[in-house]
């Protein structure tokens, strides 16, 4: 079995999905490292500071990683589709 092709569009939703779940999870960590820092602030805004900027990280970074996720998965399948014409593809072995 040879690979030949790849359907960017259909990489580019598939890595868009799985780059957006990693960017829950970094947001997600983001979130509790900007609350914990808000409660240690030495004025009285620290913890809603703390608070908005963990709620804007649980909901950009995803949106942020999952855009950059389909971007660079669409251009590395055009990329690899151009190579798999001058060599050949990749060959696996299936069983």
């Amino acid at each position: 079995m040879v690979i030949k092709r790849i359907e960017p569009l259909s990489l580019g939703k598939v890595a868009g999905v799985l780059y957006g779940a990693l960017g829950l999870v970094v947001g997600a960590i983001v979130s509790v490292a900007a609350v914990v820092g808000g409660f240690n602030a030495e004025n009285a805004f620290g913890p809603l500071a703390g608070g908005l900027a963990g709620v804007a990280a649980l909901v950009l970074l995803p949106i942020f990683y999952g855009g950059l996720g389909f971007i660079a998965a669409i251009i590395a399948a055009w990329l690899y589709n151009f190579a798999a014409r001058v060599a050949g593809g990749i060959e696996i072995d299936v069983q």
